[in-house]
Parts: C-alpha cells; sequence; structure tokens
C-alpha cells in the first residue's frame, strides 16, 4: 500500500510566515512602549502645592529708661579683713608662770586690766621688803645727820667768829645733810622699783580685747619681755579694699576725724540679704603689689557683733564692699548691657524701629555706666535697647517686651507654623492618592 505523503501548498507557507514576522514587531513595539512609560514616570519627580514662606517676625526686644539727673555709679570692690591693733602681751619681769586666769582662753573678750597670768612673786615680796629696810636705814641716818647739824650749828654761834661761806658749810654739816637726804631718795626709788616689779608678776590686759591664743604654758620659766598672750582689739577692724585710682574721684574719703563715705559690706558665707556697714576710714599711699590698685581702708565697729545682731566679722575674711558714691548731675546711668561697640547704644523708636546713637562715656561699671548727658543723644523718654541682636542695622523692625501688640505677634507665630505644617503634610498624601 503505497504511503501517503503531506503535501502544503505554498501560500500556505506564506502566510504562517507573516504570522509569525508580525508578532515579533508586535511584542518588540510593547516593550519599547513600556521602557519610554517607565523612564517618564521616573523622570518626573510628586508634584506637591509650594506656598510662600510667611514674612518672619520682628525679634523681640527688652528695653529700659535711662536715669537721668544726680547720678552716680555703683562702686564695688574686694577687702580682707585685718586686725586695727593687734598685741602680743609679754611679761614685764622674768619668773616662773604660775596660772593663767580663767577669762585667759582663746576665744575669750576680756576687759581693759583685766588680769591674765600670774608669775611666782616671792622673789620680788623679798626685794620689796629688802628695798623698806633699806629706806629705813636711810631715814634713820637722815635723821642722825640732822641731829648732828643741830649740834654743829650750836657750836658755830658760840663761837662768836665770822667765816666764809665754804667754810662755814662744812662747819654745819650741809654736805653731810644732802648725802643723807640723797641716801633717803635712792632707797625710795629702789623701793618703788621693786613694788612696781611686784605688781608685774601679773599680766593684764593692755585694752578691751579678745584671746587670739596662749604663746606659752603653766609652768614655763620665762624672761623680762618673753611673749605670753595674743590679742585683738574688739573695738573696731580694718577692711583693706582695693579699687581703681580713677573711681577715689567719686568717693568721700574723710578728713580727721570725720568719717568717709558708708560702706556695704555682705559675705559669702552670710544669709541672704544680710550685711554689715562700714565708713571710709583713709586711703594708703602705696598700691597693691599685683594690680597696681588704690587701697582704700574702711572701718568697721564691733566687728564681732559683740553688742548687736549682725553678722560677725573674722580676720582673714574676704568680703565684698559696696561703696556710696557722691552724685553727680548732668549724667545719665544706664545698665552696662546696653552699651554696643564702645560708645554706642540701641534705641527703640516711637514707631518701634531701630535706632544707633553715640554716646559720650563718663563712667564704665561692672553694672553700670554713665554718661554725659550733654554729648549723649539720649533722654528720659527714650527705650534703650538692653537685649543681644545677631544683625542689628538701622530701621529695623523691632518688638517690644511687654506690649500687647507684642503679645497678639506671639500667639499668631506661634498658630502659623501649625497650620502650615497640615498643609504641607495634607499636599503629598493628595497627591500620593492621584497618582
Amino acid at each position: 500500500m503505497p504511503s501517503r505523503l503531506s503535501y502544503r501548498s505554498p501560500v500556505s507557507v506564506h502566510r504562517q510566515a507573516g504570522r509569525s514576522h508580525w508578532g515579533t514587531l508586535a511584542a518588540l513595539l510593547a516593550i519599547a512602549l513600556g521602557l519610554s512609560i517607565g523612564y517618564w514616570l521616573l523622570s518626573q519627580p510628586p508634584r506637591v502645592e509650594r506656598r510662600a514662606a510667611p514674612p518672619s517676625p520682628a525679634p523681640r526686644v527688652e528695653v529700659v529708661r535711662p536715669d537721668t539727673g544726680a547720678v552716680a555709679p555703683v562702686i564695688q570692690g574686694y577687702g580682707r579683713v585685718v586686725a586695727a591693733r593687734q598685741t602680743d602681751v609679754a611679761a614685764r619681769v622674768g619668773g616662773r608662770l604660775m596660772t593663767f586666769s580663767e577669762i585667759a582662753e582663746p576665744g575669750r573678750v576680756v576687759e581693759d586690766d583685766a588680769a591674765l597670768a600670774t608669775l611666782d612673786a616671792s622673789d620680788y615680796r623679798l626685794a620689796v621688803r629688802s628695798a623698806e629696810a633699806a629706806l629705813a636705814q636711810a631715814e634713820a641716818e637722815l635723821a642722825v645727820e640732822r641731829g648732828e647739824q643741830i649740834r654743829a650749828r650750836s657750836d658755830y654761834e658760840s663761837f662768836g667768829r665770822q667765816l666764809s661761806a665754804e667754810r662755814r658749810a662744812l662747819v654745819l654739816r650741809e654736805p653731810q645733810l644732802k648725802s643723807a637726804q640723797a641716801a633717803v631718795t635712792s632707797a625710795e626709788v629702789a623701793l618703788e622699783t621693786a613694788q612696781l616689779d611686784l605688781a608685774r608678776t601679773e599680766i593684764k590686759a593692755p585694752y578691751r580685747a579678745m584671746i587670739q591664743e596662749r604663746l606659752v604654758g603653766p609652768g614655763s620659766e620665762i624672761s623680762a619681755n618673753t611673749a605670753v598672750l595674743s590679742l585683738v582689739d574688739v573695738g573696731h577692724f580694718w577692711i583693706r579694699v582695693s579699687l581703681p585710682s580713677e573711681e577715689l574721684t567719686w568717693l568721700n574719703t574723710g578728713e580727721g576725724s570725720t568719717p568717709g563715705a558708708s560702706v556695704r559690706l555682705t559675705s559669702r558665707g552670710w544669709p541672704a540679704g544680710v550685711y554689715r556697714e562700714g565708713r571710709v576710714f583713709s586711703v594708703l599711699p602705696d598700691l597693691e603689689e599685683s594690680g597696681l590698685l588704690a587701697q582704700v581702708l574702711v572701718r568697721v565697729d564691733d566687728p564681732l557683733a559683740l553688742e548687736n545682731d549682725a553678722p560677725a566679722l573674722r580676720l582673714g575674711d574676704l568680703v565684698n564692699a559696696t561703696f556710696e558714691a557722691t552724685p553727680r548731675d548732668g549724667l545719665i546711668a544706664l545698665p552696662t548691657l546696653a552699651l554696643r561697640d564702645g560708645n554706642r547704644v540701641w534705641v527703640a523708636s516711637e514707631d518701634d524701629q531701630l535706632q544707633i546713637r553715640k554716646v559720650n562715656v563718663v563712667y564704665r561699671g561692672e553694672e553700670r555706666v554713665l554718661l554725659d548727658a550733654d554729648d549723649s543723644a539720649l533722654n528720659a523718654d527714650q527705650r534703650v535697647i538692653v537685649s543681644n541682636l545677631g544683625q542689628a542695622r538701622e530701621g529695623m523692625a523691632l518688638r517690644i517686651a511687654g506690649d500687647t501688640q507684642d503679645s497678639d505677634a506671639i500667639a499668631a507665630d506661634t498658630r502659623e507654623p501649625r497650620q502650615g505644617a497640615a498643609s504641607d503634610d495634607t499636599a503629598p498624601r493628595a497627591e500620593e492618592a492621584s497618582s
């Protein structure tokens, strides 16, 4: 049986080749179209609605009013408390130190002429007795000599002859009488010396003072002029304050017994608001070695607060002294923070704009500056800025602290960022939803 062979006509083969060609072309076109769309999507950024930035608010500043008229600077300095009178009490005679009195303890206050310590007085009592005996012997010899003189005068008058003055003095025993009188005087001086030495065996306070230290102990053998106790006068202390020399022109330093300017003293160790009062006493002639500053002595009475409830001043304390300066007319006082670039100040105008004024500085302190009212373009009605500004320029708008309009502007500035932030968050979300 003859095999059956498949037969395809030339027309069918041509049709099949045509279909394959068009399918490949369609696939390439689809890929190209997809790549084009993807590139377009990647090259286009998301569209977000942009809003113009709100105008930046004017800076908020604090202002003060100038102080005019008779004004004075605030003069301050630090000083060290020193003793006005400090004494090492010494024995005037030698001997064994027997006892100290009960009040002769460190930190105790003793009154003037109070007994502090006692030396062994046995030898000095014997010396007094010996001096008394010598005086009695001299007085007796003087009495005998006076009797001899009476007898010699009687013999001379009975002789009946006139002698020269020199021979008559010898006959009347006048030299012997003077010698006996001199012996009595010498014996009296020796007795007074012995009694004085006996009294000096008791050591007494030279003035009202506080005992600082015992320098020797009971039972010690001491000689004359050996220091026994250290005392400090409690009547008043000095405060040695260092100040620049140019500040002395503002102070009343006093003359003679007239006290100078008042001084307020404070210490870091005292409670807040507690202070002591003092007075400027004098200005020392020498300058401080380290800083070449003038040294002012301030007197403080009753420094240990023995008669009042004020805090006590201790020797060696470091205190802050604020001096009462003498006011002067024709000046303007401002806080030191208000001074810019050495000789300029910032002023807020009536329409709250910045103005820069040049001033003439008379005194510059840590807390206060004084300006010459005639040479400075300021008056008591102007508002001087004490706040710092990053970029200060003439005519820039300001907001004055404490002003009602300023409070409203602050509230508006507080609300605006929250509204803007909400709209910015909403716009991207809407864009994402649309895409």
